[in-house]
């Protein structure tokens, strides 16, 4: 966090960040693709430790072989294995999704719950997976902290912590909450796109200006340009 910078300072550089980054991103969107909120359930799940590519390259063979809980439920995990191999740990994410459709066909009637409560009860399912579905699938504001999410707030100076929890509660905080939505998806493109872990493109950055982490990458616009990337990393 800047030092001696107010609570209200925080908000009104937190709030003019993400707004920047609207501008930024006008075409910002979950990139995992899916039609229903039983494939984006999915799919979040299998997107774990890989990327969003990955998953959507897999995904119109695993749901045209098991379109709904109940087909997927009584798959054999061996053979979802095989469909989503590219993925990674595809044993223990195969054994995941058949156990969590197995659970929303035994308790939810074969539907995706929509609050938060009951879909943190269900295989797999985190906070983090549980607001991505809660935000795109249904419209209900919620706020996704992933790595992407957890390490600009902490390089933006919105949290101390690295709990997701803590993490969530402090964005929660600075955001309307109509808003965390499209904050979470705008937060996790600039840190696939310019803001990495190990380089940010801080020459190249939108919001430089609110960022008191400007400096940990190049800052000349030459070598921060060539940082950018035009489609997400992992």
């Amino acid at each position: 966090m800047r030092p001696g910078e107010s609570e209200l300072a925080r908000t009104r550089r937190a709030r003019r960040i993400v707004r920047e980054l609207a501008v930024t991103y006008p075409d910002v969107r979950c990139e995992l693709d899916f039609t229903t909120p039983f494939e984006l359930i999915v799919a979040t799940v299998l997107s774990a430790q890989t990327t969003d590519r990955r998953v959507n390259a897999v995904t119109p063979t695993l749901f045209a072989t098991y379109p709904d809980p109940p087909a997927l439920a009584s798959a054999d995990p061996v053979d979802v294995e095989q469909i989503i191999a590219p993925t990674g740990f595809f044993r223990v994410k195969a054994r995941t999704v058949v156990e969590l459709s197995a659970a929303l066909v035994e308790r939810f009637d074969s539907q995706v719950p929509r609050s938060l409560a009951d879909l943190v009860t269900l295989p797999g399912v985190g906070r983090k997976t549980a607001n991505v579905v809660l935000g795109e699938a249904f419209g209900v504001p919620g706020i996704t902290v992933d790595t992407h999410v957890a390490r600009l707030s902490r390089r933006m100076g919105f949290t101390e912590s690295n709990d997701p929890v803590v993490i969530e509660k402090d964005l929660g905080a600075l955001l309307p909450r109509r808003d965390w939505t499209l904050a979470s998806q705008l937060v996790i493109w600039h840190g696939r796109r310019r803001c990495h872990a190990r380089r940010p493109a801080c020459g190249a950055c939108p919001v430089d200006r609110w960022c008191p982490a400007y400096g940990e990458g190049p800052t000349d616009l030459e070598s921060a340009a060539r940082l950018v990337t035009t489609e997400g990393r992992a």
